[in-house]
Parts: structure tokens; sequence; C-alpha cells
């Protein structure tokens, strides 16, 4: 097997627009490595002309790779079908939608021959975009990285570069419900960014509605901590105490007071309260659950309709030639 240098892997979701462009962007940026390289588009089950543009590319140009999904499995599934099959001794991830710029590629190869494994872009701005993604942004990654005892890096996506032996590991994780800037994370090993500016997307919509955004946050938070349980446990106390202290409060009104007229809002109050807690808890527990089941049932994370790569194994020791 011929050796990679660098691979680049490119989720796609309805990006007919920008492939063109993006392609163009990487070939160019890419020209000062001078490098044996491959871009690996994974079509995550896209509605347009995606696929028909990269069976296109494909077909002129040889570096040119892609997987083909036969539904949409989600950006998570879709970039670690990418690792599974690029054959790079380095890895790029990068969305197609332009907003990461394909040129920082360079100062990232560069920031990890100082002796790093990963490189990751971290945003300085982010053009664009409204407030309220802004916001939940910014809440989510600094309340992530406040419960997990992980340090997960804010201001972060998935635009990085990594080395081989991180990728291996990443390919050993099991888990159906992905969070791979996480899992980076965990694996450790020598780590640093790179700030850049965060342009708008260039053309199209953005896949990630947020619906997609709040299960994406609640598979990192169920995936790397376990505080939301701790927070039902917590929560179950507090309401005893509580719960407690409106029996004594009723005693002395029954007994020393003889007051005892009927309570209905109190009495109503309290069932709400108690409801509301323990539906609370039962639905935390109940997301752990799922998980938990998802990995026993153990289906496979992506099925592929077609593609023109073959899944090898990447041994360390090419890194020696």
């Amino acid at each position: 097997m011929s050796i990679i240098d660098l691979s680049v892997i490119i989720p796609i979701y309805n990006e007919e627009e920008n492939i063109s462009l993006l392609y163009e962007r990487l070939t160019s940026a890419l020209k000062p490595l001078d490098v044996r390289k491959e871009f690996l588009f994974v079509n995550d089950g896209s509605k347009d002309s995606s696929m028909e543009l990269i069976r296109q590319l494909a077909e002129v140009q040889e570096e040119v790779k892609y997987i083909d999904f036969s539904r949409n499995f989600g950006h998570q599934i879709a970039v670690s079908a990418g690792l599974e099959y690029v054959k790079g001794r380095r890895v790029v991830i990068i969305d197609a939608d332009l907003q990461d710029p394909p040129e920082l590629i360079v100062d990232m190869w560069e920031k990890m021959d100082e002796g790093y494994e990963v490189v990751y872009a971290k945003r300085r701005k982010r053009a664009n975009e409204t407030v309220l993604k802004k916001w939940t942004a910014k809440w989510f990654y600094r309340t992530l990285a406040s419960i997990t005892s992980v340090e997960i890096p804010v201001d972060t996506g998935d635009f990085r570069i990594m080395d081989r032996k991180l990728v291996d590991i990443l390919n050993r994780m099991p888990e159906q419900n992905k969070f791979i800037r996480g899992q980076i994370s965990w694996a450790g090993f020598r780590q640093t960014y790179l700030e850049y500016d965060r342009d708008g997307r260039h053309a199209g919509e953005t896949g990630y509605t947020y619906k997609k955004m709040f299960k994406f946050a609640l598979d990192g938070i169920t995936a790397f901590s376990n505080f939301p349980l701790k927070f039902a446990t917590a929560s179950g106390f507090v309401v005893s105490g509580i719960s407690f202290l409106v029996i004594l409060y009723t005693l002395i009104q029954r007994f020393i007071f003889k007051n005892y007229e009927p309570g209905w809002p109190s009495l109503m109050v309290s069932i709400l309260f108690l409801g509301g807690i323990q539906l609370i808890s039962i639905g935390i527990i109940g997301e752990y659950i799922s998980r938990m089941a998802a990995n026993i049932r153990n289906r496979p994370l992506f099925v592929v309709r077609d593609s023109n790569v073959s899944k090898e194994k990447v041994l360390i020791e090419d890194e020696a030639v």
C-alpha cells in the first residue's frame, strides 16, 4: 500500500454549492506541503447533487475518495467513518461549508512538527451567526468544561489535525453516540491550538438545527460526565428534606395550633413539585440507559451504499519509511 502523508476528512450533507470551491481551496492551500494526500468525502445521505459532484471529481482526480452512506447517519458518524477509512499518517477533519479556512491546515501541519499529536483550531470570532446560537454554544462548552473530568477545549469544533496513532485509538472506541472532540481530549497526548476568525457559511443552509444541536450537546454531556445522575441524586435528597419540613409543619399545625383546614393549594404544589423532580430524575436515568442499550445492540455505526476506497489497516511502522 502506498504511503499517504495527509488525509482530509470532509463530511457532506447537502453541500452542492460548496464542494467545487472547497476542493479548489484545499488543493491550493496544501501545495506548499508537497506531500502525498487524499481527500475523503463522506456523503451523509445528501438529498441534493452533492454525491454526483463528488463522483465527477473522483473520476478526474485520483486523490479524491468518497464514501456514500445509505441514509443520513449524522455528522459525528460521518467523521467516524472517515477515520476508519483514511490511510494518512496525519489526518485533518474539516467541514464543507468553508466556515473553517483550509489555508490554516498548513500552519497546523507546521505546528505538529514541533512535537504535538493534535493541533485544533480555536475560534476567536464567529461571523454571520445569530446571537442565540453564539450564546448557546458559549454556554454549552463552558458548562461541559465545568462538569467533566476531561479537559475539553472551549470554542472549538472538529476542525483539527491529528497523528495516526490517535486515529487508531479513536477507531477502537465503539460507542454509538459519538462526541469526537471529547474522545480526542480523553485520549490525551500533546495537544495545542491555533486561533482563527471563523467565517460565515459560504452557501447553502446548515444541517445543524437546534434539535440536532441539543442532541449533540446531550451526547457530549452523557458521554463524559455523570453530573446529571449526581444532580438527580442531590435533587432527591433536597426534595426529601423539604418534604420532611412540610410534614413537620403539618403536624405542628394539626396537633399544636389545631389548624387543620384542608390545604388544597399547598397539597397540589407539593404533589406537582415532587412529581416534576421524579420525572426529571427518571428522564436523566433513561438517557443513560438508552445509550447503554444502543451500545449493547452493537449495530454498525453506518451503512455504506457505495465507495471508491477500501478499508485497510494502516501500520504505524509505515511512519518510519
